[in-house]
């Protein structure tokens, strides 16, 4: 029997739905994401006019880049509101 989908993947599951977007999503987000983090994290570390060592650094940006991606989760999972100020 013929794929009706022609030579298309066949849809499959949800879960191999979300695998194959998180695939081509995360290819091209990451990277761009860690850069904006690093360029903001440079430039807030020259404001305060502060001096710290490499690790000292790479482990202060460790600890800030978890504390924003953290943030960023608790407003993906944060209810929306309409118009009329009800969650939806």
């Amino acid at each position: 029997m013929k794929n009706p989908f022609g030579d298309q993947q066949v849809p499959g599951s949800y879960y191999n739905l979300q695998e194959r977007m998180y695939k081509k999503v995360s290819a091209n987000v990451n990277d761009q994401i860690l850069e904006i983090l690093q360029k903001a994290y440079e430039n807030a570390l020259y404001e305060e006019n502060v001096a710290l060592s490499r690790p000292e650094r790479n482990r202060l940006f460790s600890q800030i880049v978890k504390m924003v991606m953290e943030d960023v989760l608790k407003k993906l999972n944060r209810p929306s509101t309409g118009v009329e100020g009800k969650s939806t």
